[in-house]
């Protein structure tokens, strides 16, 4: 299967600070891939890159065919830590922006989800809690049929109890032939929905491989791996 994401010897520094360092990886179709790492790491930058927010780097960084920018991010469906939507927006101005935003956005499946979720969809975004917010956002960006799902910490706003139903609506709403992209550090919970791991520490990748064979070789889980690999990093 063709790969979504390509990305050759990527660098990029801020002044005399390296933040990613000869990073190299591939996101083939139809994979859910978690981007894991602490703060400081280089996640943040490596997907600003992504998304072609940041020019001035050194390597490639191929999506869909397309090097990052405009064209690239009609493929690409992002869900950031920090939400881009007016919080005076009703939820269902939120979806007529994306309507108009985005031509392949599912009005019908985004509905479908909020309704699962019990949200209501006369009120404004502010109003609701936070756990509410991140399902709102959630639910719009899984509305959209992308080939590549960017997803930034998407149940670290959220209770224990809602990140099972928020994974499970994840995986049920990516079109066959995506992937995603999830970058987190809440590692059990994500863990088994996870094809492949890319640990980053210090802008550098220290494991990347598929996720059952970094346990078979490793003989432990993806969550005790994180906690022994960045056991020392603050």
């Amino acid at each position: 299967m063709d790969n979504v994401l390509q990305i050759q010897n990527l660098s990029k520094s801020y002044g005399n600070k390296e933040a990613l360092k000869d990073v190299s990886f591939d996101i083939p179709g139809g994979k859910i891939v978690g981007l894991l790492g602490p703060n400081g790491s280089g996640k943040i930058t490596l997907i600003k890159t992504i998304m072609g927010l940041l020019q001035d780097y050194s390597g490639e960084v191929i999506i869909a065919g397309l090097k990052p920018g405009h064209e690239a991010n009609k493929y690409i469906s992002y869900l950031p830590d920090v939400s881009h939507i007016p919080t005076w927006f009703t939820v269902n101005r939120a979806i007529a922006f994306f309507v108009d935003f985005y031509e392949d956005f599912n009005v019908e499946l985004t509905s479908s989800m909020l309704e699962t979720m019990k949200i209501p969809c006369n009120k404004k975004i502010k109003t609701l809690s936070r756990g509410m917010q991140e399902k709102v956002n959630l639910s719009l960006v899984m509305g959209r049929q992308a080939k590549l799902y960017v997803l930034d910490e998407p149940i670290g706003a959220v209770d224990p109890a809602s990140r099972e139903f928020i994974i499970d609506t994840i995986l049920r709403h990516f079109p066959a032939g995506s992937s995603i992209l999830l970058s987190t550090h809440i590692i059990a919970d994500i863990e088994p929905i996870l094809d492949a791991a890319i640990f980053l520490k210090s802008g550098q990748i220290v494991i990347c491989d598929e996720a059952e064979k970094i346990r078979e070789e490793r003989n432990v889980s993806l969550d005790q791996l994180f906690r022994e690999v960045f056991r020392n990093v603050h």
